[in-house]
């Protein structure tokens, strides 16, 4: 049962994942901005194949941080 658990964690952690993505893909920022953002969510990607409950934590802080519209600088 525990297993079963963790497999709808990761399930649930991967939607929110695609859905921060698509957010990304659509905002109207410069695309340095955009990838540094596309790097910050490929970050978390590879955490949560580690440590998925600090992936959550990764995860929650940048969907809030995009939510209040805190973007990182843009790249050169």
């Amino acid at each position: 049962m525990e297993h079963d658990g963790q497999l709808e964690l990761y399930a649930a952690v991967a939607d929110q994942l695609k859905e921060a993505h698509t957010r990304v893909r659509a905002l109207q920022v410069p695309e340095g901005v955009r990838m540094a953002l596309t790097r910050k969510l490929l970050v978390i990607t590879a955490a949560a194949k580690h440590d998925l409950a600090d992936a959550t934590r990764r995860l929650e802080r940048f969907v809030a941080d995009l939510d209040a519209g805190r973007f990182p600088e843009e790249e050169r």
